[in-house]
Order: structure tokens, then C-alpha cells, then sequence
């Protein structure tokens, strides 16, 4: 009611200017009651014991958790912390450290929850409907955000965003009369500002992440000025002489004159902070001249200028939320960046009808305003399980070795670019990423179900490459499973230094009904490996095109005949399936793609070539039959030299008098070391076999009898 009144006798641009002070609250405010809903016990009437304060110097499970004080970044306790081992990202960037393009770009800026909620658990969580991201193809640099002092993006996030050429932000904010306090203490002298940037750059460089947000929403005195822009100044050239390609951002907060004064667009009151980082963050009440003036004064900076828009749509320009494309647009065409801010909000507010539908849709909507950014592949090997970081199980090579639900955004692999279509009443081939159906690898997969006519086909855009083929041959891999005469083939786009395209299709069964469509067509060549899961058919090619780029990979669905059938192995549904070979019912799964040179195998070292230790040992009482094992498990190449791997498959084997009883997955590891909490071992036992299984970037794994390996005597 108070709003409407304001509306009736005052301009929308005081009352926006009059509300802007609020919106900090407002956001406060959420953050706090998702922090005490977070907080609350799952029953009132548990009467466990309080736990005891965190000590970040104990053996515990690894988490990510924020630097909260001055004392604790100056101390430099982060690196004292059990945790910090674990908290290193193990992916880089795949082109290595370089700039920005030269082309309006997009940032992300997380804001979930207040963060470190499931994306805490370094090693996986339990939710397998946790919150993450998986449309990176559309972003250029993703910050963590939280409303500690320094935020500490945790790995799973630098590594899925790197592996998708991603750069990667932390985050410095310092808010409220706290923030005031901190500032007095950080900015009273030249070295004080510089012996904190210093620790922020340490930070950054121990956790392979790309650089920092500063965020003052504080009000400063006048004479404290001189000393920010120092410590905006130092941070940013430190960042860019220890990580070249790092980036600093400042954010529209504090001005010139000390003022906590949200400008909304780049001006001569924040100008002075934007000239001396790597762009500016732009509040998100701007107007709808503000980007075209910010452009005018960035001049050849334009596309360092970010203008904000917050997904909630608290005073943002288009009203944000199902509407965020409307401030794109804008920004697209003024030729600026832009900064989204919470998208989140798609599962905070449970948008219907479900998360996985209403991110995509939300997502595509960005892709129709802004376009695809990050193209994948460009280098090999090239390796997608589909997987986004969540389900219900995990398999590894067609064999599924756990079937608890689970959440682990480093265990992302590139992502399809598929198109959302919002049909509830399909009648052609629904193309989605499946969790439950099980896997090929990892915990997702590709479905296509639907109806398809016999000698129709029907294409499902996948990636969008820029790869340079070099003399040898290019080597396919891809696994499918299906029922009845149902077939998946692939369809690639080549580009010649001519500029000519030329497209190929890979097919396990030839059919006059493609000779018209495609350049060349290929017939696929089957795999056998032991060990599979049945249903899954293993095709491979190989394809000479030196000179052109893969520019584009398809799946086509289409139908083979009955006798080709009969040679085709089928799945365990396809058999209990009478439906008959006319029906125009389609169903096939695609489980993963592997694209590499000819000879560009995973040549795993020996486990002799290991040295493996075990560490802070802990043993706890259990039940008469069974006893607790805690332990950090270590490796290392014994030559000295740093590994080429970044996955690594942790399984568990508990011998009895010597005899086995099978080996356990117990979870991924990404980087040398996983630590073992409250592992249930029998009385029985005798030795415990931890199996360290090495995996490629090529999605091939070490065979586990030849994998590096802990023993522990129990009895010792």
C-alpha cells in the first residue's frame, strides 16, 4: 500500500533513488534467513550433543569455508588448515592463463544462498538435487559470492568452470559497521593495503583460481580514499605479474568522495577504481540510457564496463527473474558486458515445474539474447559423459559401481549444448539429460524418446567446436544403448582453410535415406569390452581431415532394418520389449564421446611408480562386530615430478585372513590425497585395501589390479 502511494506522487527515478539503500537490506535479510533455516536441526526433539567449535587444524571431512577476519587472512592461518590440500583446484584453464575477447561478454555472479552450501563438501555430498550450473558455453567469468570477508570460490566450481574456459572469481567485501571497523584497520596505512593485497594474491595463486571482486559497500572517510585506490592498484598489478590473465573487478559501491553511493553506470565517481582494475561491476538499478553513457566513458574499455542485472529483480532495469533478457538485449546492443547477478533465484523460488526444466529454460533465453560464448572442443583429447555433478549412482566404463545418491560439481563433464523445447504434448524425439537411467560413465547420460517414422531422422545439437585437425586421423569412441531398431549415429560440420563445409555422419548402419544429406557417410566399426554393462554397444571411427575444423557435433536418431537388428546386441528392456519393428516408438541413450588423435592413448604409470601413504590413522569403537577407520590417504609420483592426472577413483577392499570380499567405491578424488571418514570395518578383518584407480582426461581408466594401492594391518 506505502509503494503505491510513493508511485502516485513521485517519479519512478526518485522513488528508485529513495529504494536503493533497501536493496542491500533486502538481500541481507535473505541471506540471514537462509542462513538460520540452514542452521536449524532437522528435529526438534534430537537431543544430540553440540558439536564443538570448528577447528579447521583437526582431520575432518574436507570443506570449503571462507576467510571471515582480517586476522585470519594477515596470520596467514587459511594455510595451517587441514583443509587447504583439498581445497586446490586441480583443472587450468584449457588455453592457458590469456585475456578477455574483444567482444561484449558475460559474467555470473553466484549469490546461492548466502554459499558453501552442498558445494561445501569437497569430496561430494548426499543431495542429488543440489544446486549447480551447467550452461558455461554461455559464460565468460563466474564469481563466488558470499557476505564473508573473503570468499574462497571452492574447487568444484574453479574446476568444472575451467574445463569450460570459464575464469573464475573470488570475493572481498566488506559491509555494515563491521565493514567500517575492517576498513579503518585495512586502510590505515600504504603497507597495510599492500600486505593484504599481497595475502589475497597468495590466496588466489595456491587455489588456481583467476583474480577477485572487490566489493566496499562501506562509507569511508575522505582521507581513506588515497589508500583504497592503493590497495585496488596493488592487488590488481600483484594479481596480473603471479597470474597472467587474472582479473580484478570493482564493484559500483564506495565513490570517490567516500560515499556509499551506487552510481549505477561508470562515471568520475568511480572512474578512478575502474582505471587502475580490470573493469567494473555496475549496480543493477541502472536506466536505459546508463549503458550508452558508461560506453562513452570507458571508451576503448567498453566491454570492461559490466552492467548488473539481478535475477530477483530488485530494482533492476526489465524487472529480472523470466524477464532477465530484457536488460541483454539492451546491454548487446549498446555494446557494453554484462553482469548477472543471482541466478540462483531459479532455485531458491523452486521455479516450476521442476529445477533441471526451469534452469534450461531460463538459460535459453539468455542464449537467444546473447549467444554462445565458449566453444568446445579446441584441443585433445575431448572427453563429455554428460555428467552435471549430481544423481543417483556412478559408473565407471559401463559398470555401475555405486547406487547412492550423490552431488559433486567437480565431477561436471563438458556440457551439451542442447536446445530446450518447452512441449508438453511431444510428437518427434524429446531429447534430455538423464539421471536415472543408468550410465555409461559418471552419473548422466543423453536420452532421446519419441516417435520416429521409419527412413525419417531427426538431428540434436551437442557442441560447438573450433578444433584444428592436424595429419593424423581423428579417432571417435561413443557409446549407445537402445531398443528395438532404434539407432544413434553421430553428425559432424568440417570447415576447410577455404571455407568450404563438408559434413560426415557416422552410422552403424548404412542408409540410402542419408546419401543426399551428408558429404560422406561412414560406417561405424563395433568395440568389444569386457566387462560392460549389457545393452551398451561401443562404436568406433576414424576420420582424416588435415587442415579443416570440427566446427559442430550432432546426434541423428534414426532406424535400422530387422535383419541388421539381429546382429545388433540387445539391452536387457529391448528384450523384454514385444513391441513390433514398425512401431513408430523411438528409444536410445547416448552414454558418452571421446575424440582424439589416433594414437593418443592414456599411458598410465605403474603402481609401482607411487609412493602412497596413509595419515592421521584414527580408529573409533563400534558394535562387537565392527569398529570406525578415519584416514587421509596421500600420493605422490615417486620421481618427484607433479602428476598429469586430475581424477582420481577412490574404492576400498576389506580383506578377511587374507581372502577378499570385493572392493567398494568409496568416491573421486581431485587432487593426491582422499580422507576416509568413519569407514565401518568387520572384526574379521585383517587388511584394508585402499585402490587408487588413475583416470585420463580421455575418460579411460587404470585397470584396479593395476592401480597404486594402501595396505593397513589392522592388527598393527
Amino acid at each position: 500500500m506505502l509503494l503505491r502511494l510513493l508511485r502516485a506522487y513521485i517519479s519512478r527515478e526518485t522513488l528508485a533513488s529513495l529504494l536503493k539503500p533497501l536493496r542491500l537490506v533486502h538481500r541481507k535479510v535473505r541471506t540471514f534467513f537462509l542462513f538460520f533455516k540452514m542452521s536449524q536441526p532437522t528435529s526438534p526433539q534430537s537431543s544430540a550433543p553440540t558439536p564443538p567449535p570448528f577447528d579447521p587444524t583437526r582431520p575432518s571431512i574436507p570443506i570449503s569455508y571462507p576467510i571471515k577476519t582480517l586476522e585470519e587472512l594477515e596470520s596467514r592461518s587459511y594455510f595451517d588448515s587441514f583443509h587447504y590440500p583439498f581445497n586446490k583446484s586441480s583443472v587450468a584453464l584449457p588455453s592457458g592463463p590469456s585475456g578477455l575477447p574483444n567482444r561484449p561478454r558475460l559474467l555470473v555472479c553466484h549469490d546461492m544462498a548466502g554459499g558453501y552450501g552442498d558445494d561445501r563438501w569437497i569430496q561430494g555430498g548426499t543431495n542429488p538435487n543440489a544446486y549447480s550450473i551447467w550452461h558455461w558455453y554461455l559464460i565468460d567469468i563466474f564469481i563466488y559470492f558470499s557476505h564473508s570477508l573473503v570468499a574462497l570460490p571452492p574447487p568444484c566450481w574453479t574446476n568444472t568452470a575451467h574445463k569450460h574456459g570459464v575464469k573464475v572469481l573470488g570475493t572481498f567485501i566488506t559491509e555494515w559497521e563491521e565493514g567500517k571497523l575492517i576498513c579503518n584497520k585495512l586502510l590505515s596505512t600504504k603497507e597495510s593495503v599492500e600486505m593484504y593485497a599481497e595475502r589475497l594474491v597468495e590466496l588466489a595463486v595456491a587455489l588456481g583460481f583467476d583474480g577477485w571482486l572487490i566489493n566496499m559497500e562501506v562509507e569511508l572517510e575522505l582521507g581513506q580514499i588515497p589508500n583504497l585506490k592503493a590497495f585496488v592498484s596493488h592487488l590488481t598489478q600483484r594479481m596480473h605479474s603471479s597470474v597472467p590473465g587474472s582479473l580484478v573487478i570493482w564493484y559500483d559501491s564506495v565513490t570517490t568522495d567516500g560515499k556509499l553511493n551506487w552510481q549505477d553506470q561508470l562515471n568520475e565517481k568511480n572512474k578512478p577504481f575502474f582505471d587502475i582494475s580490470d573493469g567494473i561491476f555496475v549496480n543493477y538499478t541502472w536506466k536505459q540510457n546508463y549503458p550508452k553513457q558508461s560506453a562513452a566513458v570507458a571508451g576503448d574499455r567498453k566491454f570492461d564496463v559490466y552492467m548488473g542485472i539481478d535475477v530477483f529483480g530488485r530494482g533492476t532495469f526489465g524487472g529480472g527473474q523470466w524477464n532477465a533478457s530484457v536488460a541483454l538485449d539492451m546491454l548487446k546492443n549498446d555494446d557494453v558486458s554484462a553482469a548477472i547477478f543471482a541466478p540462483g533465484w531459479i532455485y531458491e523460488t523452486n521455479q516450476p515445474p521442476n529445477f533441471q526444466n526451469a534452469q534450461n529454460h531460463w538459460w535459453a533465453l539468455v542464449e537467444k539474447s546473447w549467444g554462445i560464448t565458449q566453444n568446445y572442443p579446441t584441443v585433445l583429447p575431448f572427453y563429455s559423459n554428460f555428467d552435471q555433478g549430481h544423481g543417483y549412482h556412478v559408473s565407471v566404463e559401463g559398470e555401475e559401481v555405486s547406487d547412492a545418491s550423490w552431488c559433486n560439481i567437480s565431477s561436471q563433464s563438458f556440457q551439451p549444448l542442447l536446445l530446450f523445447t518447452d512441449n508438453s504434448t511431444p510428437d518427434g524425439i524429446q531429447v534430455h539429460v538423464d539421471f536415472r537411467e543408468a550410465s555409461y560413465s559418471g552419473g548422466g547420460n543423453i536420452t532421446f524418446k519419441g516417435n520416429l517414422e521409419d527412413n525419417a531422422d531427426f538431428t540434436a545439437r551437442l557442441f560447438q567446436g573450433d578444433l584444428l585437425l592436424g595429419d593424423l586421423p581423428l579417432h571417435f569412441v561413443y557409446s549407445v544403448k537402445s531398443e528395438n531398431n532404434s539407432r544413434l549415429g553421430l553428425f559432424l560440420n568440417f570447415v576447410s582453410t577455404l571455407n568450404k563445409k563438408k559434413s560426415v555422419l557416422l552410422v552403424s548402419w548404412n542408409s540410402n535415406q542419408f546419401s543426399s544429406k551428408f558429404s560422406t557417410v561412414i560406417r561405424t566399426r563395433q568395440l568389444e569390452r569386457p566387462g560392460t554393462a549389457p545393452g551398451w554397444v561401443i562404436e568406433e571411427s576414424s576420420i582424416r581431415m588435415k587442415g579443416c575444423r570440427l566446427t559442430e557435433i550432432h546426434a541423428v536418431c534414426y532406424r535400422s532394418k530387422p535383419e541388421f537388428d539381429e546382429k545388433i546386441p540387445k539391452s536387457k528392456t529391448s528384450q523384454d520389449n514385444s513391441c513390433a519393428h514398425n512401431s513408430t516408438e523411438y528409444y536410445a541413450v547416448l552414454g558418452h564421446i571421446s575424440v582424439k588423435s589416433c594414437g593418443q592413448n592414456s599411458d598410465f604409470p605403474p603402481s609401482d611408480s607411487w609412493l602412497v601413504q596413509g595419515q592421521f590413522i584414527q580408529w573409533t569403537t563400534g558394535s562387537e562386530d565392527s569398529k570406525y577407520l578415519s584416514l587421509k590417504i596421500a600420493w605422490k609420483l615417486k620421481d618427484g615430478n607433479d602428476s598429469a592426472y586430475s581424477t582420481y577413483n577412490i574404492y576400498v577392499e576389506k580383506l578377511a585372513e587374507g581372502k577378499p570380499r570385493g572392493h567398494s567405491y568409496l568416491g573421486v578424488a581431485r587432487v593426491e590425497a582422499f580422507y576416509v571418514y568413519d569407514l565401518a570395518v568387520p572384526s574379521d578383518t585383517s587388511t584394508i585395501k585402499f585402490i587408487i584407480q588413475v583416470c585420463g582426461g580421455d575418460g579411460s581408466s587404470q585397470k584396479l589390479d593395476d592401480s597404486p594401492v594402501f595396505l593397513l594391518d589392522t592388527e598393527a
